[in-house]
């Protein structure tokens, strides 16, 4: 994969993404307290439900950004493209898929199956 296409596909998602962590930040609510007690007893547990899964985007947001940035120094490092476990060159139909991606598929899966 060309890499210059590659950089402008990972800022581009980087950028989404930053904008969906500012979002997601804005519904964070302020402070733990107003979920301790909020207005309507009824409504407690679904307001720490929505509270959860927003910080798990929130998580899986930031995560996600940490894999895009870590692309982009591989492409500054003159790297990117080879995987990072087992030095081969990574399919650019993977990379088409997944531009973030830092290992092969077999690779990729081997390290799945360990966690």
């Amino acid at each position: 994969m060309d890499t210059a296409i590659a950089r402008k596909r990972l800022e581009e998602m980087r950028g989404e993404i930053d904008k969906s962590i500012l979002v997601l930040r804005g519904e964070q609510p302020a402070g733990r307290g107003e979920i301790d007690s909020p207005q309507d007893p009824a409504d407690a547990g679904t307001t720490l439900s929505e509270a959860d899964r927003t910080e798990a985007i929130l998580a899986a947001a930031q995560s996600q950004r940490r894999l895009v940035t870590e692309a982009l120094v591989r492409i500054d490092n003159g790297v990117y493209g080879v995987c990072a476990d087992c030095g081969s060159p990574i399919p650019d139909g993977r990379l088409d898929a997944r531009p973030e991606a830092a290992r092969c598929v077999g690779c990729q899966g081997k390290r799945d199956r360990r966690h």
